[in-house]
């Protein structure tokens, strides 16, 4: 891939400050801008790759949440499971949209690598505290290996574009159940979720974590490609061809995992994470029982990436 196909692959930051801060951009490491119209020529001849973005060009992208944890204040007890807000749903029910962060300081980098790991077209408005650790994050992408394996789906969800559908959509995503989102059911799947049916009633998707939970249990934990323990603000992407895999890890928590398990159907060879912020971190307690593969990943921050190769 030519540097300039590879910059257009990764999310755009916004930047509308003049050129005279090209010192502080380049020295993150950040070499593609979407800029103001009239400062796209002046960002050309200090040697960056700018794209001419107006305020009302962002305006039509739709507008993601930023990813992390959310405090809600319906939602006040310890003992119930932190609000994850992430966007990968949004991503694989629209792929081919064109999309904005509005993100305040501290979430450039998850956001970054949020889309990243989507695919997609997505332009970032950050705090400028934050040009640095974003900087680092798409550095840190830009190092990993090639990968062109398949995504993994465990089941088909047809979309009727319905607001009700979306919020189920979200809920199986944050769950780590690997879905495929269809026009028509598909004979690929044993499980084709279609709202409106007398297996799904349209009433359920009123409680969409219940018809999520009803939706795992039909499928059944063994026979999940991915499952993750030791925290529940990690949500994965995997993407496998049953001999090789990749997975990507998304940390919304805001803090470093240490001790994160995971769980892969099929048996897989030995690996290694790559970490932001650590590089290569070796994976712990592995093990292959039951036609499945178990691993701890020691340390995870914002966004990891396991691989596991093909036997040789």
């Amino acid at each position: 891939m030519t540097l300039l196909l590879w910059l257009a692959a990764l999310p755009c930051l916004y930047w509308t400050a003049a050129v005279d801060s090209a010192p502080r951009v380049k020295a993150a490491g950040i070499e593609r801008l979407c800029v103001p119209p009239e400062r796209a020529d002046d960002w050309r001849k200090a040697g960056f790759s700018a794209v001419a973005l107006s305020e009302g060009d962002l305006a039509v992208r739709d507008t993601l949440l930023p990813p992390g944890i959310r405090a809600r204040a319906d939602r006040a007890s310890a003992t119930r499971s932190p609000w994850v807000d992430a966007n990968g749903w949004r991503f694989l029910r629209d792929p081919a949209g064109q999309y904005a962060y509005d993100l305040p300081a501290g979430r450039a980098a998850l956001a970054a690598a949020e889309a990243v790991v989507y695919g997609a077209d997505a332009v970032l408005k950050i705090d400028p505290a934050d040009l640095e650790s974003l900087g680092d994050m798409l550095a840190f992408v830009a190092q990993l290996p090639a990968n062109d394996l398949p995504a993994a789906a465990d089941l088909a969800v047809v979309d009727d574009g319905s607001a009700p559908l979306g919020e189920v959509l979200n809920l199986l995503v944050r769950r780590n159940l690997l879905i495929r989102i269809v026009k028509v059911p598909s004979s690929d799947f044993g499980i084709n979720v279609k709202l409106g049916t007398k297996e799904y009633p349209l009433k359920e998707a009123g409680e969409p974590s219940a018809l999520a939970l009803k939706i795992r249990r039909q499928l059944t934990d063994e026979q999940r490609a991915l499952r993750v323990f030791g925290s529940e603000v990690v949500i994965g992407r995997l993407a496998s061809d049953g001999s090789r895999a990749r997975l990507h890890l998304l940390n919304y928590g805001g803090r470093e995992i240490e001790g994160l398990r995971i769980h892969l159907r099929g048996s897989f060879p030995p690996g290694e994470a790559l970490v932001a912020g650590q590089g290569r971190v070796a994976l712990e307690e592995r093990a292959v029982v039951d036609e499945a593969t178990e691993f701890t990943v020691p340390r995870l921050g914002a966004y990891g990436v396991v691989d596991l190769p093909a036997v040789k």
